[in-house]
C-alpha cells in the first residue's frame, strides 16, 4: 500500500473498528478477527508480500534466496512455527514480541531458533505474539516487507494463523511443489482463504521443477496456467503470475555469489516481477482493496441484520410501551370513575334534606328515649363507615396501580351527641315563658347548634301565636318534642356541613394520586434508537469511504 493511500485506508479502518465494537461480535468470531486484521493492514504503510504453502515446500528457502542469505531458519523438518515479518534495518537483527508484553532483541538470527521454530511436538511457542527480522536488503528499503508464514496442512493452529495473516498482505506468493501439484487442500485454500475473501491477485511459484523431466515440466506449467489465470486480475500489463524458481539451487548460487547460476534457477525473473508489481502499485494500483471491500461488505451484511433485529426489538418495546400507556389510561379512567361514583353516592346520602327526612325523627325519638348511642352505633355510624370503605377501596386501587403513596383514608368527625334536659312535671313550670323554659331545658349548652335550634323553634312558635288568634297555645309536651326535633336537626346539619367540607379537602388530595402522569419513555427505547442511529451512521461512512476511493480511481 502506498504512502499516499494510507490516510484513506486509515479512515476506513477507524470506521470498521467502530462498527465491529457496536456489533459486539464474540472475541473468537472469525469476522471480528478478519476486521481487526484488515484494520491493522490498512494502517500499515509498507507493501507486504506474504509467502505461504504447505510444510517442506521451500518457502523459507525461497525468501532466503531473495534476501541473499540464510536469514530465515531452514531444516529438513517443518520449522517455521510463527509468522516471521522481514523488514528493513541497517543491521541483521531479530526481535521476539511475547504475549505478556515483553520484547527480546538480539543481533543475528540465532534468536529465531529458540522462538520461531516448532518444538519437539511440532507446535508453535504459545508465548510468542509475533516475530520480526530486520536486514539491510535494498528491496526492503523501498518500503517492502516479507511475511514468512508457517506451513499449512499440518496443525489447525498453524492453519488459523496463516489464514488470518493472509489478509495483512498486499501481495500473496503461493509456493507449489511440482512433484505433487495442487492437492485438494491447496485448491480449498485457494477458494476459502483467498478467492472468497477478496484476494484476487496471487503469484504462484513452482519449486522443485528441476527434479522433473522436461516433458513433465511443460505439462505442469500448462496445467497451472489455467489456475493462475483466475488470480491475476490486478497485475500490471505484461506481468505473469506464474514463475518457476528452484529455491535451493538459487540460494546456493546467491551464497556463492554465482549470478549466472542464479539466473538459471528463475530467481532473477521472479525478483524483477516483484519489483515491477511493487512499483506499479506505488504509482497507480492498490491490489489489496478488493479484500477490504469483501470485509466491508461482510460487516455491512452483519450490521444490516443487526439493524433489522434492533428495529424489530425497538418496535416491540414501543408497542409494549403504548399498550402500557393505554392500559393505564383505561385503568385511570375506571378508578377515577369508581372513586367519583362512590364519592357522589356518599354526597347524595349527606344531602341535608335527605338526612333530615330519614333520620331527624329517629334521632329525636332516640334522644327522648335516652337511646341515642345505641341508635348511632347500630344505624348511623355503620352506614357512614361503609361509604368511607367504598371510597377508600378505590383510592387504594389507584395507589397500587400507579405505584403512589397512600394518602390516608377520608376522615370524618361526628358531632358530640345532643344533650337535652326536659322540664320537670311541676305545673308551675308550665306558666313560664317559652324562652325561659329554653334557658333551663339545656342544662349545659352543647355547642351553639342546640341553642340555635331551640331559639329557632321558639321564634317560630311565638310568631305563630302572635299571628293566629284562633290557634291554641302549645302545650309543654309539644314544646319538648319540638326541642328534641331541633336538636336532631342541628346535629344532622352540623354533621352534613363538616362532612362536605372534609370531602372537598380529600378530593384535592386524591386528585394528585389519581392524576395520570405522562409515562416516561423506557431507557431501552433511547438505547436502541441510539444504537440504530449509530449503525446507520457507520454504514453510511463506510460506503462513503469506499466510494471516495473508487472516485479517485485508486485501484
Amino acid at each position: 500500500m502506498s504512502m499516499q493511500l494510507q490516510p484513506v485506508f486509515e479512515n476506513l479502518a477507524n470506521y470498521l473498528k467502530s462498527i465491529v465494537g457496536t456489533l459486539e461480535l464474540a472475541p473468537d468470531s472469525q469476522l471480528r478477527k478478519d476486521v481487526l486484521t484488515i484494520c491493522n493492514f490498512c494502517e500499515n504503510p509498507a507493501f507486504r508480500i506474504a509467502v505461504f504453502g504447505p510444510f517442506n515446500y521451500g518457502k523459507s528457502t525461497l525468501l532466503n534466496a531473495l534476501l541473499g542469505d540464510r536469514t530465515l531458519p531452514i531444516d529438513l523438518i517443518p520449522t517455521t512455527g510463527a509468522a516471521i515479518r522481514v523488514c528493513y534495518g541497517d543491521e541483521l537483527r531479530s526481535r521476539i514480541f511475547l504475549k505478556d508484553g515483553r520484547e527480546i532483541n538480539e543481533l543475528g538470527t540465532d534468536l529465531l531458533k529458540r522462538y520461531a521454530i516448532l518444538d519437539d511436538q511440532r507446535c508453535m511457542h504459545g508465548d510468542v505474539e509475533s516475530v520480526e527480522v530486520c536486514c539491510s536488503h535494498p528491496f526492503l528499503k523501498t518500503g517492502v516487507e516479507f511475511l514468512d508464514l508457517p506451513g499449512t496442512n499440518d496443525r489447525e493452529a498453524q492453519d488459523r494463523l496463516v489464514r488470518d495473516r493472509l489478509l495483512t498482505a498486499n501481495l500473496i506468493v503461493q509456493v507449489l511443489d511440482a512433484r505433487k501439484l495442487m492437492t485438494l487442500g491447496e485448491r480449498e485454500n485457494l477458494r476459502d482463504w483467498l478467492q472468497d475473501r477478496g484476494i484476487q491477485t496471487v503469484i504462484f511459484v513452482i519449486n522443485f521443477l528441476n527434479l522433473l523431466e522436461p516433458d513433465e515440466q511443460k505439462d505442469i506449467h500448462y496445467r497451472l496456467r489455467f489456475v493462475a489465470e483466475s488470480f491475476r486480475s490486478q497485475l500490471p500489463p505484461g506481468v505473469s503470475n506464474l514463475y518457476r524458481v528452484d529455491a535451493l539451487p538459487a540460494l546456493r548460487a546467491r551464497l556463492k555469489g554465482d549470478n549466472a547460476a542464479a539466473q538459471t534457477t528463475g530467481l532473477a525473473t521472479f525478483e524483477s516481477a516483484l519489483q515491477t508489481i511493487v512499483n506499479y502499485n506505488h504509482e497507480k494500483l492498490d491490489i489489496s482493496l478488493p479484500r477490504v471491500q469483501v470485509i466491508v461488505e461482510q460487516v455491512k451484511q452483519v450490521a444490516e441484520k443487526k439493524k433489522d433485529a434492533i428495529a424489530s426489538e425497538l418496535e416491540t418495546i414501543k408497542q409494549k410501551h403504548q399498550t402500557k400507556i393505554e392500559l393505564k389510561q383505561k385503568a385511570n379512567k375506571l378508578i377515577e370513575q369508581g372513586f367519583q361514583r362512590s364519592l357522589s353516592d356518599f354526597q347524595g346520602w349527606l344531602y341535608l334534606p335527605r338526612l333530615l327526612s330519614h333520620y331527624q325523627a329517629e334521632i329525636a325519638i332516640s334522644l327522648q328515649q335516652d337511646k341515642f348511642s345505641e341508635w348511632f352505633k347500630s344505624k348511623f355510624e355503620p352506614i357512614v363507615l361503609n361509604y368511607q370503605k367504598q371510597i377508600d377501596e378505590w383510592v387504594r386501587k389507584g395507589c397500587d396501580f400507579f405505584e403512589t403513596n397512600y394518602p390516608g383514608e377520608l376522615l370524618l368527625a361526628f358531632p358530640n351527641p345532643p344533650v337535652v334536659v326536659t322540664p320537670s312535671n311541676n305545673k308551675e313550670s308550665y306558666s313560664t315563658t317559652f324562652s325561659q323554659q329554653l334557658d333551663w331545658v339545656f342544662e349545659n349548652p352543647v355547642g351553639s347548634i342546640f341553642r340555635e335550634g331551640a331559639s329557632y323553634i321558639f321564634s317560630k312558635t311565638k310568631n305563630a301565636v302572635n299571628n293566629s288568634e284562633t290557634k291554641k297555645p302549645s302545650s309543654p309536651e309539644d314544646s319538648v318534642t319540638q326541642i328534641y326535633a331541633a336538636a336532631a336537626e342541628n346535629y344532622l346539619t352540623c354533621f352534613s356541613k363538616e362532612a362536605f367540607s372534609s370531602i372537598r379537602l380529600y378530593e384535592v388530595k386524591i386528585e394528585k394520586v389519581l392524576d395520570l402522569q405522562q409515562e416516561k419513555e423506557p431507557k431501552e427505547i433511547k438505547q436502541q434508537s441510539y444504537q440504530l442511529q449509530l449503525l446507520n451512521g457507520l454504514i453510511e461512512s463506510l460506503e462513503q469511504e469506499l466510494e471516495e476511493i473508487s472516485r479517485k480511481n485508486i485501484y
